[in-house]
């Protein structure tokens, strides 16, 4: 029963097989150069990800190494050496054992890839004998190391490439070894017409899961939920989700990156469901949250409109040439009068004794609204679900990113203050309202590109309070 609804969700969705770009050869090459021209002269070294430990995931290629290869193949490494601004790129791959290859399909020879990707190529148990003699060449070396991602990577000490450029310098004293991934970062923050493309091709499957949820039974489960906007991603050629899919009903909700998806859904919660699909290398970034019982009682629909508010009060101060600041400060403000408002504030400036380690000296940092805020409001996409956006105080053409707005509200934080004279008077103050709205955590995430016409989101599915409500209203019976 439960498969023939999932199937009835995904053909009233209308999904279909996906058509979308694909980045060049030339493109990557482009990408080589443009390093290249920032270091003028060095070596740089980079290590893709290894050879999965367990059978029961599929291989995905970490995003520095994808950006500048498109090689997505396990243990490889690439060397570029650069002289004068000018680049020469040698791909350093390993060939499965012939058995081996039964299993996992053989591997492009270094033949085929010099041929297909503008690069020269080589087996992987030549590249120590490399990195030795340039070595000595004097030239400087930049390390791209392979950390999974620039979230974690202060934990990733251990990881191949770091561990060989450390015996490397153990080797060459006096080698001089830089970390490139700045470098690269700022590469990555300007999105191409073609990664453009992708991330909305991403967007738009992420934002058919979330209606494909919209128009399903009344669900008991939190992971029935997953299961829609999954199959809906892969339907529609995701490759994967672009991060754990949270799907978190009631005071699950208020858990930022809660991940489980095993909690029931009962009538009168609310949802909050932060999945998106990862297309061709690129993430999308959506959450959406929804009645589990398809109406919004008035209590959720306050906060979810003061969250909506502040999201479009964002969208309108981000556009090319505009500062950045003002559009967080524009959805800080919204959000802070809100709170005001409703009661769970004393006042729209009343501030808090924050617990350590968190400081007074950032602006609104102890303010009693941005206690129910958390989180900023915005980040880059691209390769990686959180990437990079250029630098600078304004928006540019080519920026890739969220908005995402949320309030959290829990009786529980109020467990994390310190006994002071502040707290104990706003806890008294708004506690009687806290319970009104206790254990109800509201988000909303759109994805977003500048483009030369201005500001474009590329996500789209339903957000508006009675959008959403008519669409449940009409979904399909268990």
């Amino acid at each position: 029963m439960a498969s023939k609804s999932l199937l009835w969700c995904i053909a009233l969705a209308g999904l279909t097989a996906p058509l979308g770009a694909q980045i060049p050869t030339a493109e990557y090459a482009a990408r080589r150069d443009a390093l290249a021209a920032r270091i003028d002269s060095g070596v740089v070294i980079a290590f893709g990800g290894r050879t999965l430990v367990t059978d029961f995931s599929r291989f995905f290629q970490l995003g520095a190494f994808h950006y500048l290869t498109g090689y997505d193949e396990p243990d490889a490494a690439f060397v570029m050496v650069v002289r004068g601004g000018h680049q020469t790129t040698t791909l350093f791959v390993t060939r499965l054992a012939a058995r081996t290859a039964f299993y996992y399909g053989q591997r492009a020879d270094t033949a085929t890839l010099a041929r297909t990707m503008a690069v020269q190529a080589r087996s992987s148990s030549a590249l120590t004998a490399m990195a030795d003699s340039l070595a000595g060449s004097q030239l400087p070396f930049y390390a791209l190391t392979d950390f999974e991602d620039a979230d974690f990577a202060g934990a990733d000490s251990l990881t191949r490439g770091q561990q060989f450029v450390k015996a490397l310098s153990a080797r060459h004293a006096g080698l001089v070894v830089r970390n490139a991934h700045q470098l690269v970062n700022q590469l990555r923050a300007r999105k191409s017409d073609v990664e453009i493309a992708l991330l909305r091709k991403a967007a738009e499957i992420s934002s058919a899961g979330h209606r494909a949820v919209l128009m399903m039974p009344q669900p008991a489960h939190e992971y029935e939920m997953q299961a829609v906007l999954e199959a809906t991603f892969l339907r529609l050629g995701g490759e994967r989700p672009a991060y754990g899919s949270i799907v978190g009903s009631g005071s699950n909700g208020t858990l930022l990156h809660y991940m489980l998806d095993r909690g029931p859904a009962r009538p009168g919660d609310l949802v909050v469901i932060d999945a998106a699909t990862q297309y061709e290398g690129y993430a999308a970034d959506v959450t959406r949250v929804i009645p589990i019982s398809g109406r919004y009682t008035v209590a959720q629909k306050q906060l979810y409109q003061l969250v909506r508010d502040a999201q479009a009060a964002t969208e309108r101060n981000a556009k090319p040439g505009m500062p950045r600041a003002a559009s967080v400060d524009s959805a800080y403000d919204v959000r802070a009068r809100g709170l005001a408002q409703l009661g769970l504030t004393e006042s729209v400036d009343a501030s808090y004794d924050p617990p350590p380690p968190v400081a007074c000296a950032q602006r609104h940092a102890c303010d009693q609204a941005n206690f129910w805020m958390i989180h900023g409001i915005s980040h880059g996409l691209g390769v990686a679900v959180h990437d990079y956006v250029q630098s600078g105080a304004a928006y540019q053409v080519g920026d890739a990113f969220t908005i995402e707005p949320g309030i959290y509200i829990s009786s529980k934080m109020f467990d994390v203050l310190p006994d002071t004279p502040r707290n104990r008077a706003f806890i008294a103050k708004v506690r009687a309202v806290v319970a009104k709205y206790d254990m109800t955590g509201v988000r909303i995430e759109d994805d977003y590109v500048i483009t030369a016409t201005g500001l474009e989101r590329i996500s789209t599915a339903p957000r508006e309070i009675a959008e959403i409500e008519a669409i449940m209203a009409k979904r399909a019976k268990r």
